[in-house]
């Protein structure tokens, strides 16, 4: 069994609010997430401590999503963790002793037991599921919400660029289980349910780390867990001016699926929101080369051996 615990921190108040549950490294080969929780949560018992103004409401629950993955520095053990959270295989997990299941199973089955656990103890109004990753790319920084309108206006107060539909390319993610409210056996279902994701950058990129403690502060600050002036650091400033430079809003327009036996390779040098002309000469697989169907921004070019998403292609939204 991995060393690692499955919370990572919690921090809590002395009056309702929401619950915050932040998941680090759903992926296991990305760090980013659980070293930005570490920091919240230091940032967090500090100012309770030496800043008498200081005050919480709400709680939240700082979570490692893949414990096996993470511990061997793998995206995944035998299958991607953020595709195995749809209706069927929640229902087939639900109530199974986690020991007596496997690998990402297992790693579902005793997320389950944290959520409904966290949910029945604290029984909020509002529960916010946000779920922090990294690309095996550079250049971009992104949030992702769930199909509904309340999960959007947090991504917004997130300050990063918006990605809308990307949950229609892909299934199965944490963003699907948040807009399904697909939670079995919780006592107190919470009235709102939002889910958000945020891509901090590349994997090894230490400001990913420091993103991504922004979008945490910002997050607590959305939600009415601490007062918007409160945590005041110069990893806001890092956030802002990058997102600056990237398009505000935009829309998947393609999502290009492999699978193993594709023995897909992509170019070298492609970023995030980086533009691209339709008949682009993009990656290459057994069958030859690979073109882009049509002009955008490309997201998310693999260049990491595990995986199911090759690229995305998005187009800006101007609003």
């Amino acid at each position: 069994m991995p060393s690692s615990p499955r919370i990572i921190g919690q921090f809590g108040g002395h009056t309702p609010g929401a619950l915050i549950l932040a998941f680090g490294a759903i992926h296991g080969n990305e760090p980013a997430g659980v070293r930005a929780l570490e920091e919240v949560f230091r940032l967090l018992e500090y100012h309770a401590v030496n800043d008498p103004g200081f005050d919480f409401q709400g709680k939240i629950v700082g979570v490692l999503g893949n414990r096996w993955a993470y511990a061997a520095q793998k995206r995944f053990i035998e299958k991607d963790l953020n595709r195995q959270w749809t209706p069927e295989n929640i229902a087939r997990i639900s109530g199974v002793d986690p020991m007596n299941l496997h690998a990402e199973d297992r790693e579902i089955g005793e997320l389950l037991n944290v959520i409904k656990e966290e949910v029945d103890a604290s029984r909020p109004e509002a529960l916010i599921l946000l779920d922090l990753h990294t690309t095996s790319a550079g250049g971009g920084i992104f949030s992702l919400p769930a199909q509904d309108e309340a999960s959007l206006r947090l991504a917004k107060e997130l300050a990063a660029p918006v990605v809308l539909g990307l949950a229609d390319g892909i299934q199965g993610t944490l963003l699907h289980f948040a807009a399904d409210r697909a939670f079995s056996e919780i006592q107190a279902m919470p009235k709102y349910v939002m889910g958000v994701a945020f891509e901090a950058g590349q994997h090894n990129d230490p400001e990913s780390v420091n993103r991504s403690v922004a979008v945490l502060v910002n997050c607590l600050r959305a939600t009415g867990c601490i007062d918007p002036e409160a945590l005041r650091t110069s990893d806001e400033n890092l956030l802002n001016d990058y997102a600056a430079a990237l398009p505000k809003v935009t829309r998947l327009r393609y999502a290009h699926t492999i699978r193993p036996i594709d023995q897909f390779r992509m170019r070298p040098g492609y970023v995030n929101f980086q533009p691209i002309q339709r008949s682009e000469h993009l990656a290459d697989d057994v069958r030859g080369p690979i073109y882009a169907p049509d002009n955008g921004l490309i997201l998310m070019p693999l260049y990491q051996n595990q995986g199911s998403d090759g690229f995305f292609i998005v187009q800006e939204m101007f609003v």
